[in-house]
């Protein structure tokens, strides 16, 4: 088995100058998901996303375009608004008063005179690149001339298109779930294709024998199909027979449940009955902030609220699931006796990941981090797989 058939060196998980060299080199140049442009529906309206030590502002225009800019105003480095969404035509930072208006552009400076030959033309909002996908608004902070949010995700274009992202309205609120791992954790469980028929058996039930995982350059695709027969538990039986048709689905997909994840660590959730994302933010070598949200397009027939409540309760009792291996892996790789484990040909989307991250990150490739008593050892192989799509049927799942 080459060196690209194993999983990553366990004191990547918790070393914390790998960690500093994933944040600058992965998650600074990435795309990260803030919300959708329904979010905003008026002029003034914001959301903001707190993540690497950054807030980020995202506010409605007058002229209707969305712009994202740092939550810093350039007087004193104070942060201008509190909260998660508002609505503000003027944002006045509390400290001093400096007032910017929904495009960034800074108009009162209280004291004015006093500042000199003060150029306010450039002392607006620090602008922040956003790409509107679908009606997904998608933030990055540093350009490293990587691809866009759409290139990342053309593999999947077509069956994205028609499920009406564009069309989309919350039907929840952001949730944010703390887990005490290594974020790469929580990506490797979301995209593991073998763990669905030991440690869920409700997708088991769900599912029977139709999982599939494909891996892409950029991204992966889990899915299975809602299975004919009734389940023995009640919700998930329940939520078999209670989902509706949807009329701009066509027939193969009305009972099907797709994953889309997206590097590094983003994925949407995509059923016949709503649509959510679900992001893991690394906060420390060994914490992680889940940051997720439903949406869907309106339809308020009772059998599709019905099936809408049922899939909650469903994916609520795999994430319960999830949390217990989660730290269980990371209580794992602890240990002194690991260092690494060897990746099936069929797990190839876990392939892809690792491989990904060895890309970015050559100290990857070594067994041991410099310890005062561990002598690290050199970049063996900084290979990729073939860049073309590899498919097996195994499994899907939600972290």
């Amino acid at each position: 088995m080459g060196l690209g058939g194993w999983s990553l060196p366990a004191w990547t998980y918790g070393d914390p100058d790998f960690f500093a060299m994933e944040i600058a080199r992965i998650f600074r140049p990435s795309w990260q998901i803030a919300g959708h442009e329904s979010d905003l529906p008026q002029a003034g309206d914001y959301l903001t996303i707190d993540y690497l030590g950054e807030s980020i502002l995202l506010i409605r225009g007058e002229d209707d375009a969305v712009r994202a800019f740092t939550n810093v105003c350039r007087h004193r480095g104070a942060r201008i608004v509190d909260g998660a969404s508002g609505c503000a035509k003027r944002l006045t930072c509390p400290y001093h008063g400096w007032t910017y208006d929904s495009a960034g552009r800074l108009t009162v400076v209280p004291g004015r005179s006093g500042y000199g030959e003060l150029d306010m033309k450039r002392l607006g909002l620090s602008s922040v690149q956003v790409e509107n996908f679908h009606g997904f608004l998608f933030v990055r902070l540093e350009d490293d001339g990587g691809p866009s949010v759409a290139e990342m995700l053309a593999p999947y274009a077509a069956e994205i298109s028609g499920y009406r992202f564009d069309q989309l309205r919350a039907i929840g609120r952001v949730t944010l779930r703390p887990r005490a791992v290594n974020w790469k954790i929580i990506g490797e469980n979301y995209c593991d294709a073998q763990h669905v028929r030991v440690a869920h058996p409700g997708l088991k039930r769900l599912f029977g024998e139709s999982y599939e995982v494909e891996a892409n350059e950029h991204a992966c695709r889990m899915s299975g199909t809602i299975t004919a027969r009734p389940s023995s538990n009640v919700t998930e039986r329940a939520y078999q027979y209670f989902l509706p048709h949807v009329a701009h689905l066509p027939p193969e997909r009305q009972r099907l449940w797709t994953y889309i994840q997206l590097w590094p660590n983003m994925a949407f959730d995509i059923y016949p009955d709503q649509i959510d994302f679900m992001q893991w933010l690394p906060l420390s070598p060994t914490q992680t902030l889940i940051r997720e949200i439903a949406y869907a397009v309106p339809d308020q027939r009772r059998e599709m609220r019905a099936a809408r409540y049922l899939n909650w309760r469903i994916n609520r009792q795999v994430n319960v699931e999830d949390r217990g291996l989660l730290e269980r892996v990371q209580a794992g790789l602890g240990s002194q006796s690991f260092t690494s484990g060897p990746l099936s040909e069929d797990e190839v989307a876990l392939r892809y990941f690792c491989a990904r991250v060895r890309r970015v990150l050559p100290e990857a490739w070594e067994d041991e981090v410099s310890r005062p008593r561990s002598k690290r050892t050199g970049v063996v192989h900084r290979g990729l797989p073939s860049p073309h799509p590899s498919r097996h049927r195994r499994g899907a799942d939600v972290a």
